[in-house]
């Protein structure tokens, strides 16, 4: 059986202390015998947050603490470099390169206080120090393995290249697929194991750019198409995606397959944040992806492939909960048959940056009822005030303290009840639902409830459709 190609990707908090560092390496040595494997990984358990606190200290025009925190943070990687490996010259090697990173990161802090300023572009810089730092204590962990060698490369250095949106950069994949085939495909060949640098690329003048959150996991299945791997691991906390949150939900078990498309919706609601596109690069090629642990590698995970067997096409797969919401009633008798009246509406909401996570309209088209997340109440209300209010919109009601529940399943299309199993479980629980959605995929059947009754319901649920069975 010809070996398998793999791309393993770690968390944060996977490689936050020396043992962990220790037990992924001897983790990834013994798969390297039987597999071909590609390292991503995040920058150390907070690492990211520290730079961002000197991105502030700058702000605030505060270049000690600046400087205190970026030391602190390289003495933290000098101290692991020397505690993940036991060979001399792999600590040599880590230590010599955490060095050149050091100064180059105490120059950036310089200019930047110079400057007086923290551009976008340089947030972006000096947030790549965290997995620049990172991929060089896991390549010399697996370095100092016996019969294993890795070599560190930067998502700039491996080919990632993306366009100038700094924080939310996107991946040019045609230039990226040679880049990353040729670069990766070269190491491989040598005999050497990749560790890649996730959430970070570099646009075409060279300058660092980041993916934004949960970017790490983007990097992974960006690697994965680019390379044709076989299978993406996603290595973190938890074994998988869970039936629910187990601090609500004590019976809540491990899925063992799902498909992209309930993969996606679940991970808009659980605690694990992925990416957005993580799952863009792996659709067209089909590459199945197991969301793992890092620490129970006994246990197979969670399976994400295009079409799940039918053994286990689960009526609904999940049930989960986003806190902490404000609803917005949106009304006036002038947006009745007016069109273009919700386009407006958006388009003052887009304006303002406000992301709107459910919308429901009456049939007689006099409201409109969006879902924001509390942090962007204020902002849409206040935009809407100033844009809308005594044109097309007469009044605005607004509830705090709401959160969403939503049922995900792909096996809930075309299957009758669904909506009346949870009105009777909200029903039998006393909770009242404010507003509820259904996509024409049904998919993803979502609902508004306070924030109070949030857990409640989402216990009411796993047990009316019995999810503490689930496989």
């Amino acid at each position: 059986m010809p070996e398998q190609l793999l791309v393993l990707k770690y968390d944060g908090a996977s490689i936050t202390s020396a043992r962990d560092i220790r037990n992924m390496a001897a983790y990834v040595a013994g798969l390297s015998r039987g597999s071909r494997l590609v390292v991503v990984c995040s920058a150390t358990g907070g690492t990211t947050d520290t730079l961002l606190s000197i991105a502030d200290s700058i702000k605030r025009g505060d270049k000690r603490p600046a400087e205190r925190l970026a030391s602190g943070m390289i003495k933290r990687h000098k101290r692991l470099a020397v505690r993940v490996a036991e060979k001399a010259s792999v600590q040599k090697r880590m230590l010599a390169a955490i060095d050149s990173d050091s100064a180059e990161l105490m120059a950036l802090i310089d200019g930047m206080v110079l400057l007086g300023e923290v551009t976008p572009g340089m947030m972006d810089y000096m947030l790549s120090f965290g997995e620049r730092l990172s991929i060089k204590l896991v390549a010399g962990a697996i370095s100092d393995r016996r019969g294993a060698r890795a070599v560190p490369l930067t998502g700039k250095e491996a080919g990632i290249v993306t366009d100038s949106e700094f924080g939310q950069a996107r991946p040019l994949m045609d230039t990226t697929r040679l880049r990353v085939a040729k670069t990766l495909g070269g190491a491989m060949s040598g005999g050497a194991i990749p560790v890649v640098g996730g959430f970070v690329g570099a646009d075409q003048h060279g300058r660092f750019t980041t993916l934004g959150r949960g970017g790490s996991d983007y990097t992974a299945t960006i690697v994965g198409s680019c390379i044709g791997a076989d299978e993406i691991w996603l290595m973190g906390e938890v074994d998988g995606l869970l039936t629910a949150d187990p601090s609500i939900v004590r019976g809540a078990r491990t899925l063992r397959h799902v498909s992209y498309v309930e993969a996606v919706e679940m991970a808009l609601f659980e605690a694990k944040q992925i990416h957005p596109r993580t799952f863009e690069p792996v659709l067209a090629r089909e590459i199945p992806m197991r969301i793992r642990s890092s620490r129970n590698t006994g246990d197979p995970g969670t399976l994400v492939t295009a079409s799940p067997p039918p053994t286990v096409r689960n009526t609904v797969k999940c049930v989960s909960r986003i806190r902490d919401s404000g609803l917005v009633d949106i009304q006036g008798g002038s947006m009745v048959g007016t069109p273009g009246t919700a386009a407006r509406i958006f388009d003052t909401l887009a304006e303002a940056g406000i992301n709107v996570m459910m919308i429901s309209q009456n049939p007689s088209e006099s409201s409109i009822t969006i879902v924001v997340r509390d942090s962007d109440l204020a902002r849409a209300v206040n935009s809407l005030e100033l844009k809308l209010l005594g044109k097309i919109i007469k009044r605005l009601e607004v509830t705090t303290n709401m959160s969403i529940v939503a049922l995900i399943g792909s096996g809930m299309r075309g299957t009758v009840g669904v909506a009346s199993k949870v009105f009777e479980a909200m029903g039998r629980a006393g909770i009242n639902v404010a507003m509820i959605t259904q996509g024409s995929s049904e998919l993803n059947l979502a609902f508004v409830v306070r924030n109070e009754d949030a857990d409640g319901a989402v216990r009411a649920l796993h047990d009316m459709f019995g999810l503490g069975r689930a496989g």
